[in-house]
């Protein structure tokens, strides 16, 4: 069966060529279709039944193969410079789960006072105001306790502190402005 079933399916592959390019195929695309055809073809010639039509076999698995094709294409987007990709890409699972306990493990080596007032104000939201009343203790002391809280975080998480721009200048001495 196989030198027969050989020389029938090279028979057939103008034919083919010609049902692939009736489909709309171009013509680089249509001798990709016939290719596939002849290659699902020979991997199931067991199923062929002899003595059917070889060629309306063929022309059945070439029909489908270019529907689900079409299908599978209809549903891609063009993107030859990755920036439609590049915006679909999203950042896996573990990533965050880690910066959150790295997060978590320099929290807790900031001192502890520090690291209440810091949670008070930032965390939870009270002011500074708020936060000195439940500390029992002045609302500079806070203000101060949080400015190292951020600083000691920023430098155990590797983060550098970002310049202070809305900072008051340093001020002078008083024998110096004299």
């Amino acid at each position: 069966m196989t030198d027969a079933f050989s020389r029938d399916l090279l028979g057939t592959i103008p034919s083919l060529r010609a049902f692939a390019r009736s489909l709309g195929a171009p013509p680089d695309r249509a001798d990709d279709l016939v290719q596939e055809t002849l290659i699902k073809a020979w991997a199931n010639q067991k199923s062929f039944v002899a003595g059917t039509n070889l060629k309306t076999w063929l022309f059945t698995i070439l029909r489908n193969t270019a529907y689900s094709d079409y299908r599978k294409r209809w549903r891609e987007v063009e993107d030859s410079e990755g920036s439609y990709a590049a915006g679909l890409v999203t950042q896996p699972n573990q990533i965050p789960h880690l910066d959150m306990a790295d997060f978590r493990t320099a929290l807790a080596s900031v001192p502890e006072e520090q690291r209440e007032a810091l949670i008070l104000v930032g965390a939870c939201g009270f002011s500074y105001e708020e936060a000195a009343q439940i500390c029992d203790c002045a609302v500079g002391t806070i203000k101060s306790r949080v400015n190292r809280a951020r600083r000691g975080l920023a430098a155990r998480l590797g983060f550098e502190e970002a310049p202070h721009e809305d900072r008051d200048p340093p001020r002078a001495s008083a024998a110096s402005s004299r």
